[in-house]
């Protein structure tokens, strides 16, 4: 099976980077320093004196979607498929963000099927699409939409379904403190939205019913 790789422009809204004069490490340790003193520790105590180091190196990880673009992650295709045009379900994509509104984790797993139209992309690149899109500042809502936008702008399939389960923090560690709630999204394109009985199916296989 031979792939076809086509160039995919990076619209701004995939390639998200609203801040172009990022701060410097040594500001970032500045400011990871004042958030240590916040909290009423002391920054030069034994065991906080590398935390500085330490963040700034684990947020540059942590949100290091803001530097990758999704739609080339599914630039490359597969059009010898055989003629197969049925759900392609990508699931339990286990993933972790963080909040946008605090800033604290959210930690849960993705659905991802869609419906081919003569070409599909390789398995791993939609669980790269959904690392992208969670290793930026994120609501479960926007991720979602932006998972399947993403998918059905650059593939152009007869549809897609995304669904994502998830533990948000800000739920679990701080106001009500509802440990183990979880919040559960979809999104549907296509064939998925205009025909409930492939919504159900994409829900059915998710729940690990077969495909009826």
């Amino acid at each position: 099976m031979d792939a076809v790789a086509k160039k995919i422009m990076p619209p701004s809204v995939y390639l998200d980077k609203p801040v172009t004069d990022r701060p410097t490490q040594a500001e970032v340790e500045v400011a990871v320093r004042t958030l240590i003193r916040w909290t009423g520790d002391n920054p030069d105590r034994e065991g906080l004196v590398d935390t500085p180091k330490r963040v700034a190196k684990a947020y540059r990880e942590m949100f290091g979607g803001y530097d990758m673009c999704p739609a080339d992650e599914l630039g490359r295709t597969f059009e010898e498929v055989a003629g197969y045009d049925d759900l392609v379900l990508v699931k339990d994509i286990q993933f972790h963000s963080h909040c946008e509104h605090h800033m604290v984790p959210i930690i849960g797993k993705a659905h991802v099927g869609y419906l081919p139209d003569g070409k599909v992309v390789g398995l791993s690149k939609i669980a790269r699409v959904v690392d992208i899109f969670a290793h930026r500042l994120q609501t479960q809502e926007a991720m979602t939409a932006q998972i399947a936008g993403v998918i059905q702008d650059v593939l152009n399939p007869r549809g897609v379904a995304v669904m994502i389960e998830a533990e948000h923090m800000c739920m679990a560690m701080r106001g009500i403190r509802k440990q183990g709630s979880t919040t559960l999204t979809s999104t549907f394109t296509g064939v998925f939205r205009d025909h409930p009985e492939e919504q159900l199916r994409f829900v059915t296989m998710v729940r690990g019913g077969g495909i009826g």
